[in-house]
């Protein structure tokens, strides 16, 4: 059994460091079956067991899979003996989801997990339901977390395995043509979604058309798996989004969310996680960000191997990302590098995402075809939520940038409310910004909003809500943020304009400029019955 880290020596240590202590613990004990799973790259590295990234052309009616890209992980043996896998054809695919690449008009990647190792995946994808199209080679990797590590969630069998294997495959398919719908569907040796018995109904997408088109995208963060999850995810749906962005924190299968290896731990929610959102997330892009949650220091030294494996970042390997859609650049950042709240992966980056996160506003400040930009990231900037309130570190790292380069909209998650600030400068309001209002960025500055009550437990404010109280004026009141030594300093805050305790999203219609109207994005945040509690219309 595996020596526990006391909470004190964990929370003196970081990411990097507590996997290192893992990898030697762990050793030992890393061939769990005698001639079966490969535990030397599995159990202490786990995302980086398998290779091949797949990477596909598919143009008008003739679709030819191109050669997968040069591995950039060691490649493993079999996870099991041939003797000891079940067949193929007795393999289902579960959970799938897709995501945007670095470009969406051109872009996707599917992934999906399978309860058992599989040989040969792919990804079959067409112009039509019944048109699936050439194979396209996919890849395996499987995360492996030591049962003795696992704080169980549900009941714990008498008799269970030496570690929990989850297995999961990955395609990232481009040359697709933009604005154009596909189908696709996925399967492996043994089980061909083109043939019997196995027939399964293909999943759409659409890929971003050129130009600037009106849409509409969603926001959330924090939803875990419970019925106001599924209540959100199906609101989600209702808005007809071409994608979504999820703001952190998402399955709560790390319980601690501290990043610490003494955290409670079952990788297991994943499962129910991905499953709750394969309805809504195989057909509309998922665009997540790392929260405090998705800290797990078992996979890999920046504690992001599992998130890796399970979601396919536009940047591959990596936290951040940008991707712009139509006439708007989005901006996704890891706030863990930077929060004062966590120390477990405080400034892992040594500055480079800050860096990088300059180099990106100023170039899509002056790419004339983008008129917002929308910057979203797991801890809160402004929030006054009593749990986590503001972060200090957040502020100090990026809100000046924001300044510098006229960010529109911020969208943060971590408190498990929704709020949303008049536009700010130097945090200081610029104009009152009641609901129903329309402000001007440009002259204004940022508004930000906290859109983390999508399933997850809800928290509360020190003052009343204030969604039903269209006023021009806000009190203010006493709240705090996060200092640098981790604590609370408090402040006083005139800020905080729209205030709601319930499960709730943010749904952005994006309109670019026409005939004399100027490009406009309209914020509403929409409760999980449907109706909206706060309006916003943002103009350029």
């Amino acid at each position: 059994m595996t020596p526990k880290m006391t909470p004190e020596q964990a929370a003196n240590l970081s990411m990097a460091e507590q996997h290192e202590w893992f990898q030697q613990l762990t050793a030992g004990r890393r061939s769990l079956l005698r001639g079966g799973l490969v535990g030397a790259g599995v159990l202490a590295a786990g995302s980086g067991v398998l290779s091949g990234r797949a990477d596909a052309a598919v143009a008008n009616n003739a679709r030819a899979a191109s050669t997968p890209t040069v591995p950039t992980r060691p490649t493993a043996a079999p996870l099991l003996a041939a003797a000891a896998r079940p067949a193929g054809r007795s393999v289902v695919p579960f959970g799938r989801h897709i995501s945007y690449g670095a470009d969406p008009t051109t872009q996707i990647s599917v992934v999906w997990q399978v309860p058992a190792a599989v040989t040969n995946p792919y990804v079959r994808i067409g112009h039509s339901p019944l048109d699936f199209g050439e194979k396209i080679k996919a890849h395996l990797s499987v995360l492996s977390t030591p049962f003795t590590d696992i704080s169980a969630v549900d009941s714990v069998p008498l008799v269970h395995p030496a570690a929990v294997e989850q297995y999961y495959i990955q395609a990232r398919i481009s040359h697709l043509l933009p604005g154009q719908t596909y189908y696709y569907a996925v399967g492996h040796d043994g089980y061909d979604p083109a043939a019997g018995p196995h027939i399964e109904p293909a999943r759409p997408f659409t890929t971003a058309p050129c130009g600037q088109p009106d849409y509409t995208f969603t926001a959330f963060g924090d939803q875990g798996v419970s019925y106001d999850a599924v209540a959100l995810a199906t609101t989600v749906r209702s808005q007809n989004p071409a994608f979504h962005l999820h703001a952190g924190d998402l399955s709560y299968a790390n319980d601690g969310g501290s990043g610490q290896i003494t955290n409670s731990y079952d990788p297991r929610v994943w499962d129910s996680f991905l499953v709750q959102n394969e309805l809504f997330a195989a057909s509309i892009p998922w665009q997540p960000v790392v929260g405090n949650h998705e800290m797990e220091p078992w996979y890999s030294p920046d504690g992001y191997g599992g998130i890796f494996d399970r979601f396919a970042q536009p940047t591959e390997g990596q936290a951040y990302y940008s991707f712009t859609y139509g006439n708007v650049a989005f901006i996704a950042l890891d706030a863990n590098d930077v929060t004062f709240e966590y120390k477990a992966n405080f400034g892992y980056s040594q500055g480079k995402q800050t860096a990088w996160l300059n180099k990106q506003l100023a170039a899509h400040r002056a790419n004339r075809a983008i008129d917002f930009i929308v910057v979203y990231f797991h801890e809160c900037a402004y929030c006054t939520a009593d749990a986590h309130a503001s972060d200090g570190g957040v502020r100090a790292a990026w809100t000046p940038l924001f300044d510098q380069f006229d960010v529109d909209l911020v969208i943060n998650g971590h408190n498990h409310v929704y709020e949303r600030t008049d536009p700010l400068r130097g945090g200081a309001v610029t104009t009152a910004a009641p609901t129903g209002s329309t402000v001007r960025s440009k002259a204004y500055g940022t508004t930000y909003v906290v859109a983390g009550s999508s399933g997850n437990s809800l928290y509360q404010f020190p003052v009343a809500d204030s969604y039903e109280n269209d006023v021009d004026n806000v009190a203010p009141f006493a709240s705090w943020v996060r200092d640098s030594a981790g604590g609370q300093t408090p402040e006083t805050v005139d800020w905080s304009r729209v205030r709601y305790t319930g499960y709730a999203l943010l749904a952005v219609d994006v309109k670019p400029g026409r005939y004399g109207r100027p490009a406009q994005l309209v914020l509403r945040a929409v409760n999980e019955y449907g109706a909206e509690v706060d309006k916003l219309t943002i103009e350029r």
